[in-house]
């Protein structure tokens, strides 16, 4: 009888939290599913959807090159190939399902990736005995921070980097933690290991006598960062290498041990198939950007910075991030041991490393809300008082719950930008569609808007959303704030284009303008196609509009 309620008991646990992961990722279907068509959260999941569409059409290929953005040159992306070949993979499963199987994979991907983030969790939590294992599962289901990096429609790399950095820490502090109990009683097996010269067959002994679980959690850290590292040679690389470095000024003995031989052979082959397949080493050109990227790159969320003011942490952790400090000393000096000692202290450096990242740039709040998330049960453990310390939290949770209560029920001003961007993305839509056509004609279009024209259209666009393209997001911004008609014809003729796109001129002259460093002309010519079509140059005919745009054919000198 005991042995069904523990069942029961699981089966409750695991279908609360696949309900409050799922909910909180689908919250904001009504923005994605709009008149049976899937609109994508960012321009950058457009040329994700893009690559997936690729490698669904010509399975095993490899995309190193993007000729759909930054055209006639094209794009080196920073992306790789496991992200396209999951979102591919899943698209096949839902074939049966619906007509629009990539499209369904692409924006339900993220999701089933955090749940699976979470299913590992509970099941690590649990085997750990966490004493509040359930506020980390809680605050890893509703943290709008990686609520955000995992949710509907938003098939990013963010999110499987997530997965594998859950996996490949938790898997680390559960080899350290077993590595550190098994030591003492391995010592004692032959004499000499702690006292005395060993004899000629200790390695042997000691190899013959490391326990299996050990090898498993060493290879399965070792395969979730090598993978990591594989989907983006960026945050996972300093994530693994600090966690590394403080694992070694702890303890060395535990990077070179011999159960940890495995685990260093396993991330090698993974890295060796990595640059085997890609072919290519990482990127690093954005540590010397143009002298448009600071420009550009002003224009990114996730590129701001973040200051340690903003109330922006609380609405992603809640409360008790502020007393974390004094948590963290207190765990630091108890020093309680097992998995709530000092086998926490990586994270901890881990979090406080994430907290200055984030600081200079958003896009680690991922990272460092992930942490805080794992670091939770550690950070509570000296309290005894399950009581004051459940209280507290679901006091803390108040900013959280703020957040949702403005997602989930607008105000009117809200809920207008919203029915705004809905009625924004289909009108874009229909206007795309008429660039369909089985020869290539590139179009010319603002740059955050060009992914989805490309996607939808089946064109390549002389802009992008990723620094790669900056050169074609320097020519658009040019061509929009140009008064020199000649200087415009010659942007379009060099870049091949046949299509231009006019947007709202305001914001099309505003965004140039900031990236160019330039001031907003009077009459740009991105006014003129906006506002007044019928003065457009000779060169560009007018061939179809709707509320949010029009379409302009540009017509070449015979």
């Amino acid at each position: 009888m005991r042995r069904v309620g523990r069942f029961a008991l699981i089966i409750f646990e695991v279908a609360v939290l696949t309900v409050l992961i799922l909910v909180t990722r689908c919250a904001n279907y009504q923005d994605v599913f709009v008149a049976g068509n899937v609109y994508f959260t960012d321009a950058d999941c457009y040329a994700r959807m893009a690559r997936a569409e690729i490698v669904r059409e010509k399975p095993g290929i490899i995309i190193r090159h993007h000729a759909f953005e930054d055209f006639p040159e094209g794009t080196t992306p920073h992306t790789t190939a496991p992200l396209d070949y999951l979102v591919a993979a899943l698209s096949f499963l839902l074939s049966p399902f619906t007509e629009h199987a990539l499209d369904f994979a692409g924006a339900f991907v993220s999701p089933l990736v955090a749940l699976l983030g979470g299913w590992f969790l509970w099941w690590w939590s649990r085997r750990m005995k966490f004493r509040y294992r359930w506020l980390m599962l809680i605050l890893y289901a509703i943290s709008p921070m990686l609520v955000h990096g995992t949710e509907l429609g938003r098939p990013d790399h963010q999110s499987l980097l997530l997965l594998l950095v859950t996996v490949g820490i938790c898997a680390e502090w559960s080899f350290q933690d077993l590595q550190a109990n098994s030591w003492p009683r391995r010592s004692n097996l032959h004499g000499g290991l702690e006292g005395g010269a060993p004899c000629e067959t200790s390695d042997a002994i000691r190899e013959s006598r490391i326990p299996t679980s050990l090898r498993a959690w060493s290879v399965t850290a070792a395969l979730a960062w090598g993978m990591a590292i594989w989907v983006s040679a960026y945050e996972p690389i300093v994530l693994f290498m600090l966690l590394m470095a403080t694992t070694l000024v702890l303890n060395r003995r535990s990077i070179v041990a011999p159960e940890r031989r495995a685990g260093w052979i396993a991330f090698v082959v993974v890295i060796a198939i990595a640059l085997a397949i890609e072919r290519r080493v990482p990127s690093f050109a954005v540590l010397q950007p143009n002298s448009h990227f600071r420009q550009w790159a002003s224009t990114i969320g996730e590129l701001a910075n973040v200051s340690p003011l903003n109330p922006v942490w609380l609405h992603w952790c809640g409360y008790l991030l502020v007393i974390a400090p004094v948590l963290m000393w207190i765990s630091a000096r108890m020093r309680t041991g097992g998995a709530h000692g000092v086998h926490a202290s990586p994270l901890f450096a881990l979090l406080i490393t994430t907290y200055l990242l984030t600081i200079w740039q958003a896009r680690w709040g991922y990272f460092f809300v992930l942490l805080y998330v794992l670091a939770l049960p550690s950070l509570l453990a000296p309290i005894q008082s399950r009581a004051a310390v459940w209280i507290a939290f679901v006091l803390s949770l108040f900013p959280i719950l703020q957040d949702w209560d403005a997602r989930l029920w607008p105000d009117e001003g809200q809920l207008a930008k919203r029915m705004e961007r809905r009625i924004e993305s289909t009108q874009l839509r229909d206007l795309a569609l008429h660039l369909r056509s089985p020869s290539v004609r590139p179009f010319l279009a603002p740059w955050w808007l060009s992914p989805s024209i490309a996607y939808w259209s089946g064109q390549p666009g002389v802009a992008g959303s990723s620094h790669e393209s900056l050169n074609g997001i320097e020519d658009s911004a040019r061509f929009f704030l140009s008064q020199d008609l000649e200087k415009a014809r010659e942007i379009l003729e060099k870049d091949h284009v046949a299509w231009v796109f006019a947007y709202d001129f305001e914001r099309v002259a505003q965004n140039s303008a900031s990236i160019l460093k330039e001031p907003v002309p009077g009459e740009s010519l991105c006014r003129v196609l906006d506002r007044t079509p019928s003065q457009a140059p000779l060169f560009l005919r007018f061939f179809a509009q709707n509320r949010i745009g029009k379409l302009y054919r540009v017509i070449r000198e015979r």
